[in-house]
């Protein structure tokens, strides 16, 4: 009786007709004319995670989920109607089976720092340092494997002596890692585990480290944002008015007292400080392709614009990345 309801007329008729009008607004919000400038180019694959601009050689470097690196030149007379093109810079092939997730620019030292990461069965998290100049991989660090806890490794950002710290969004921690690639510890924190089980499911992701001296994490489903001491070790929730940052993804120190915060729902969200991080202010939030799905954000010329994690089209994939006027 189930099984002929479910086959029904009227019941694929139903489907048909929600596939129809979620197949419709897709097409409707890719039609929309953007509020604000958007960097168009075509990819070979339908997801790009993380997207860094590369002042020094005018460029936003990639993240592939499908693995590797890759790079869209940006000349200095483009034109808003022009869709750029992706090169691939980086696909190493003992990584074949993993994703390129968080990345960050490594400026002093010349190097691109790549996360790499078993989304599917979560056996196994990597970090990877490439030369800026000539793409050789100078180490590559293995964080977890089998026989270790699930893990996820998701971004990572940089200290003033190239240590790199990547963040779990499984297993809710923090790995070092010296400038040299050699794996250093763990930072662990009960603060990192929220008292709901759901708001667990996806935990600590972007990444940046403050001029100051000190981290700032947020951990996605709860939305808690936290500043982490890295000498000491220690961790300190960082009481958000106007917050919590929920499905708060890749950030971005805009300047010292400004942090942009990448995600949906909105897609981008811009806190201030006023007193070292200890607390903040969300001031501005930006609502952008919201069906592209934020996540990550980076400063072009003074300027904030955000990653899309989904290409659209075939057999070229466009993808977007856009100004947020915060």
């Amino acid at each position: 009786m189930a099984f002929s309801c479910l086959c029904s007329t009227k019941f694929l008729a139903f489907l048909f007709l929600i596939s129809a009008i979620s197949i419709g607004i897709i097409i409707s919000l890719e039609r929309a004319q953007p509020i604000t400038h958007v960097y168009c180019y075509h990819g070979a694959g339908w997801f790009r995670e993380s997207c860094k601009w590369d002042d020094h050689n005018r460029r936003f470097l990639l993240s592939f989920f499908e693995g590797g690196v890759g790079q869209i030149s940006v000349p200095e007379d483009h034109s808003p109607e022009t869709i750029l093109q992706e090169v691939p810079l980086v696909k190493d092939a003992d990584l074949a089976r993993n994703s390129s997730l968080g990345i960050v620019i490594d400026r002093p030292r010349n190097r691109l720092l790549v996360v790499y990461a078993d989304i599917i069965g979560n056996k196994y998290a990597a970090l990877a340092a490439y030369d800026l100049s000539t793409w050789k991989r100078l180490f590559l660090s293995q964080l977890s494997g089998p026989r270790d806890e699930k893990a996820l490794a998701d971004d990572v950002a940089v200290d003033a002596e190239g240590n790199a710290y990547v963040t779990d969004a499984k297993a809710s921690k923090i790995w070092k890692v010296g400038v040299d690639g050699k794996f250093l510890y763990i930072i662990r924190s009960p603060l990192f585990t929220p008292n709901k089980w759901y708001k667990a499911l996806v935990a600590l992701n972007g990444i940046v480290y403050h001029p100051d001296g000190f981290l700032i994490v947020i951990h996605s489903f709860s939305g808690n944002l936290f500043k982490i001491d890295v000498a000491k070790e220690e961790v300190k929730l960082i009481k958000v008015a106007g917050g919590p940052l929920s499905f708060g993804d890749g950030l971005e120190l805009l300047s010292p007292t400004k942090l942009v915060v990448a995600g949906n729902y909105p897609t981008g969200r811009l806190v201030e400080s006023s007193d070292g991080w200890g607390t903040a202010s969300l001031m501005k939030k930006f609502s952008g392709p919201t069906h592209r799905l934020s996540t990550a954000a980076t400063i072009k010329d003074g300027k904030v614009y955000l990653n899309h994690l989904v290409g659209m089209g075939y057999p070229k994939k466009k993808h977007v990345i856009v100004e947020a006027n915060f």
